[in-house]
């Protein structure tokens, strides 16, 4: 069965540093983009970063731009977000999302930053 499971979430201080990872299984994770979206109370679900099959190519969100790295390790089925420089505003649900011929969207994990 399919499954994605992210991880890596919690509580940081503004400025702060959290590295977020999502464990794939039940299909073939090398064929398959991958990307990052969170969702904020009260405010439509967003695109953060993505990531190409092969990790060749990656993009971002404006707001997290130079402040967010997405990496892919496909002998791990492993995809990451490193976030640096953490701010309140990025407090969100944080969604890991396969996509190819099919989609597949992870649970979800909180991430709070606050003092």
């Amino acid at each position: 069965q399919v499954q994605l499971v992210e991880a890596g979430g919690g509580l940081v201080q503004p400025g702060g540093s959290l590295r977020l990872s999502c464990a794939a299984s039940g299909f073939t994770f090398s064929s398959y983009a991958m990307s990052w979206h969170r969702q904020a109370p009260g405010k439509e679900r967003e695109l953060v970063a993505a990531i190409s099959s092969a990790g060749g190519s990656t993009n971002y969100a404006d707001s997290v731009k130079d402040r967010f790295t997405i990496s892919r390790d496909n002998a791990k089925n492993t995809v990451y977000l490193q976030m640096d420089s953490l701010k309140p505003e990025d407090t969100a649900v944080y969604y890991c999302h396969a996509y190819s011929r099919n989609n597949y969207w992870g649970q979800g994990t909180q991430v709070t930053v606050s003092s």
